[in-house]
């Protein structure tokens, strides 16, 4: 099955008002244009280089979503276009956020990573920390 064909049973198989995010990570920018081609507008990367390659190489009204975990030090690279971050983890990259938001004159919305298991290796907010953001 084409990428088209893919793209139009599964927009038949859905409610009107939910919205799909095509996960574009390790797809070259020429399977991206067949699902933009297809009427996909809407682009998930979990890296940030890949996601500054491709947002230059594609047509400029895809909303691009940063779907990965995400390093301070790169949120200036995806700031100016970047429409949501589904990874929010720590108060610090919040700040970071923010400041580049405000840096390119836009609000970065954003996802908070809540951490609710046991296991020490996965990050995120804890309930507590999400209610004083709330």
């Amino acid at each position: 099955m084409n990428i088209a064909t893919h793209i139009q049973n599964l927009r038949e198989s859905l409610p009107p008002q939910v919205k799909v995010v095509a996960v574009s990570k390790f797809h070259p920018t020429e399977q991206i244009r067949e699902a933009y081609d297809a009427g996909q507008r809407l682009f998930g990367e979990s890296r940030v280089q890949e996601l500054v390659g491709k947002q230059q190489e594609l047509p400029g009204d895809i909303e691009w979503h940063f779907i990965g975990s995400l390093q301070r030090n790169k949120v200036k690279q995806i700031a100016p276009f970047v429409s949501l971050i589904h990874s929010l983890d720590s108060e610090r990259l919040m700040r970071e956020i923010e400041k580049q938001g405000a840096a390119c004159g836009r609000v970065i919305h954003c996802l908070l990573q809540v951490h609710i298991a046991e296991e020490e290796t996965k990050s995120g907010f804890s309930p507590d920390e999400c209610r004083r953001f709330l």
